[in-house]
């Protein structure tokens, strides 16, 4: 019995620890946001190095990195969460009726993501960019439209098992219809699998997408992102090393956070 209180104490008090932080961490990051705007310019301010006033420095054009880092984050993020719920919305769609319609079209619908499995997905992205336009909503479609196969496999295999589940035939018995055994046995199934390939796929896509703003077909100015950010600071890399440093810094911890949640919910 004290065994369980002292769990459960510390597991209160570990939880208000981390809600302490992440409390710290997020007035420390909304007063170093307000202070200086990230579309605030200061000529005589350019390129100074990380100081107390600004904590990662400044761009050539006076503007406080820490602020458009922030903002970059935002935009980049927003991008990734918009592109893998497109993914993952068109991959559980896909992946349902293949498995569990099956026969010729289930061997129509995957033969289909087998042929298109093995393209550079990078490259159908950069064509349509190209050809459909430079702006936020035709990058997070563009991403969204070819990021969905890995999804749908994983779907179509899951929805295989459950179709043959005792209560989804029991509910074939009772004359409930296709779109209520959908809606009511194969879907609220299917909500935990969605939410690890969302968890899987998020980091891959927030790095596609700083990858076409590193190359200069993702996020146009005067918007900003972590992959501008990067390629903006990589100019100055030899006089001015913290451009680009920052940046990438909260890249890599941004994709290590979500890459490890990932990983922690395909091993439970």
């Amino acid at each position: 019995m004290l065994h369980r209180e002292y769990r459960l104490l510390k597991r209160v008090v570990k939880f208000i620890f981390w809600i302490g932080v992440l409390m710290t961490v997020a007035a420390l990051i909304y007063w170093g946001y307000t202070r200086y705007p990230y579309y605030l310019q200061d000529i005589t301010l350019g390129s100074v190095a990380p100081s107390f006033d600004h904590w990662f420095g400044t761009d050539p054009l006076g503007r406080d990195l820490f602020s458009r880092v922030i903002y970059a984050c935002g935009i980049s993020l927003a991008v990734g969460f918009a592109a893998t719920a497109l993914a993952v919305g068109l991959g559980g769609i896909y992946g349902t009726l293949s498995g569990y319609y099956g026969g010729w079209l289930d061997q129509l619908l995957m033969g289909g993501v087998d042929v298109m499995y093995p393209i550079p997905l990078t490259l159908i992205v950069i064509l349509l960019m190209i050809l459909f336009g430079q702006n936020v909503a035709v990058l997070f479609i563009a991403i969204g439209c070819v990021k969905w196969m890995t999804t749908a496999r994983i779907v179509r295999s899951e929805v295989l098992k459950l179709r043959e589940t005792g209560y989804v035939q029991v509910a074939r018995g009772l004359g409930e219809t296709t779109a209520q055994i959908l809606r009511w046995h194969i879907v609220p199934n299917l909500r935990r699998i969605l939410l690890t390939c969302f968890a899987v796929t998020l980091p891959g896509v927030i790095l596609l997408e700083s990858f076409l703003s590193f190359i200069g077909l993702g996020i146009q100015p005067p918007q900003s992102s972590l992959g501008i950010l990067i390629s903006e600071g990589a100019r100055h890399i030899g006089v001015h090393p913290w451009e680009v440093l920052f940046p990438s810094l909260t890249m890599i911890a941004i994709i290590f956070a979500l890459t490890s949640y990932g990983q922690k919910l395909q091993g439970e």
